[in-house]
């Protein structure tokens, strides 16, 4: 990337100029190096465009996990925190977590610690992230910190590859049989209809159905497409807006059977998360907190935030978690022994266990059903197809 600078030199005469670095902290650093006092850098426009498309700029879980583990790792052996940044930015895959680890340095040599350079940056880090980071400064044990840090991200994103994995099939198989049958009614159903229509007999109800459907879908294809893509723009706006994040989340774990499974894979989460900040030694209402921005739904959000105020009023836990109907009786009753035996940790990783395992358990359960149900839906479409077109046409050829 090409940085313009403004920099005068020992002398103090003015330079101005541009500069090929990685990132702004790198040409700072360049520029330094050859005796030059920065006065401005600016990234000069010289961008590539895969830079400027923000897909690119994406940082993975994957990528965070090694992040903290290697961090974790050089801290552990006593390498200075600037150091290890420096050695950190060279190895790490993404260009964008390349790119913020060079400006994270940056802050940090300005004064700030390591939790207020990575509070820059809320869309990398969680907090989660900040507040156990924040925890390991002041007591101490950053490398710990770390280190759970990265069990805890290595959890997650074992859990949503799982996910993910379990529904890529059948995701697959239902997207290709629509747009085969898209395909057929555009090239294979309508010569086959005009055979129909030339002989002039009187047609099986599903026929004309399929002749209806056909003559549409020949006629206004596009209207179709534009529908379709309307229908997605607008669900993208309103799943942007508080009000349609709410429902949309609503919705989802109140879905027959998969509803069940988005609830076993939030509280998975919200255990497992709330475990690791009692451990980093979080107060448990920040904890409470922490958890809700990452949870990733925002009805149980604004449960535990709720709680996180209960608490603060001097209410426990489970008890203000046992009035909801969206938490589990188990949730809560754990919960509830955790805190009355001073093992609230250890409990919540139990629970989080738990439903990790079940979690498992009803994804091969779906993995197994859906794909009889998937053959049973081709056989169904096959079915409609023979006995709208084919029959018919075999008909008329028996009778000629």
């Amino acid at each position: 990337m090409e940085f313009s600078y403004q920099a005068r030199d020992n002398a103090g005469k003015l330079k101005t100029g541009t500069v090929e670095a990685a990132t702004e902290a790198n040409a700072y650093e360049i520029l330094q190096q050859h005796g030059l006092i920065v006065i401005k850098i600016l990234p000069s426009g010289k961008v590539n465009i895969f830079e400027r498309v923000k897909f690119f700029e994406h940082v993975s879980p994957k990528d965070l996990v090694l992040f903290s583990r290697q961090l974790s790792t050089l801290i552990n052996a006593k390498v200075p925190i600037i150091q290890a940044l420096t050695i950190l930015q060279t190895q790490v895959s993404s260009k964008k977590l390349q790119s913020v680890i060079g400006e994270i340095t940056q802050h940090i040599e300005s004064g700030d610690s390591l939790s207020s350079a990575i509070a820059r940056y809320p869309k990398i880090f969680s907090n989660l992230y900040i507040n156990l980071v924040r925890s390991g400064e002041l007591s101490g044990t950053m490398d710990e910190a770390l280190g759970y840090l990265a069990v805890q991200l290595e959890k997650d994103y074992d859990l949503r590859s799982k996910v993910i994995g379990a529904l890529t099939y059948p995701i697959f198989i239902v997207s290709a049989l629509f747009i085969v049958g898209f395909l057929m009614f555009i090239y294979v159903l309508p010569p086959l209809i005009s055979v129909l229509r030339e002989a002039a007999v009187d047609l099986p109800f599903t026929t004309k159905i399929l002749i209806v459907v056909t003559n549409f879908i020949q006629g206004y294809w596009w209207v179709v497409l534009v529908l379709l893509l309307g229908i997605g723009i607008a669900y993208r706006f309103y799943s942007k807006t508080a009000s349609g994040q709410y429902m949309i989340d609503n919705i989802k774990i109140r879905t027959p059977i998969f509803g069940s499974l988005f609830q076993k894979i939030y509280m998975a989460r919200f255990a497992r998360n709330l475990a690791t900040l009692v451990a980093g030694g979080i107060p448990i209402v920040k904890a409470l907190e922490a958890v809700a921005d990452i949870v990733g739904n925002e009805v149980y959000k604004e449960i535990i935030l709720d709680a996180s105020q209960q608490v603060r009023n001097g209410k426990s836990i489970a008890s203000a978690l046992t009035a909801r109907q969206e938490i589990p009786p188990i949730v809560s009753q754990m919960t509830q022994i955790g805190e009355s035996t001073g093992r609230l940790q250890e409990i919540l990783d139990k629970l989080a266990i738990f439903y990790e395992k079940e979690v498992e358990g009803v994804l091969q359960i779906l993995t197994t059903l859906m794909e009889p149900i998937i053959m049973m839906i081709l056989g169904l479409a096959v079915a409609i197809m023979v006995a709208g077109i084919l029959l018919p046409i075999y008909n008329l050829a028996s009778a000629a």
